[in-house]
Formats: C-alpha cells, sequence, structure tokens
C-alpha cells in the first residue's frame, strides 16, 4: 500500500475536509507546490486566489477555491488554513 497524507483543509468558520489523500497541489506565493508523503516540513503563504487539489487514493481528486492562508506541512501531514474555501466547479471538459 503507497503511503499517505493526512490531510485538513480549514477555514476560519468550519473544517472543510479531512482525511487521507496520496499528494497535495496548492498555489503558493512562491510557486505551485507538489506534496507527497515524506515531505519536508514547511509553512507556505497561500497564493490569491488560489486553489487547492487534493489527490485521493483510487485516483479522484478534490479541488477548493481559497482565499488567503497558509500550507503547513510536518511529519503528521498536511493542514491548509484558509480564510475561505469552496468547492471548485468543474469544467465542462470532462
Amino acid at each position: 500500500m503507497a503511503q499517505q497524507l493526512q490531510v485538513e483543509l480549514v477555514a476560519v468558520e468550519e473544517k472543510i475536509w479531512s482525511g487521507d489523500a496520496e499528494m497535495v497541489v496548492a498555489r503558493t506565493t512562491e510557486g505551485e507546490l507538489g506534496v507527497l508523503p515524506g515531505h519536508a516540513p514547511l509553512l507556505g503563504q497561500l497564493a490569491e486566489p488560489g486553489q487547492v487539489r487534493i489527490k485521493l487514493p483510487g485516483g479522484e481528486q478534490l479541488t477548493y477555491e481559497v482565499t488567503g492562508g497558509f500550507l503547513s506541512v510536518t511529519s503528521s501531514g498536511v493542514t491548509v488554513l484558509a480564510e475561505s474555501a469552496t468547492p471548485a466547479t468543474e469544467s465542462a471538459a470532462h
């Protein structure tokens, strides 16, 4: 079984999503960042407007539009703390 990340996506008012993921991709002020299990600890400021993509085991992907906030990577997982987070609308290209 592949390693997984414990991920929490939290907005100021509520927890938006929590669970296991294979990868998290977020746009920070330093550029787009992909986080896999075993990533070095870091703290990044989310770019505005931004998007966080969470790749789930099995290939499904969750995408959220986020404003403000931070991405924290620790040995125990990834936390995205955003001012607001809403599910992104799927493009019609599917």
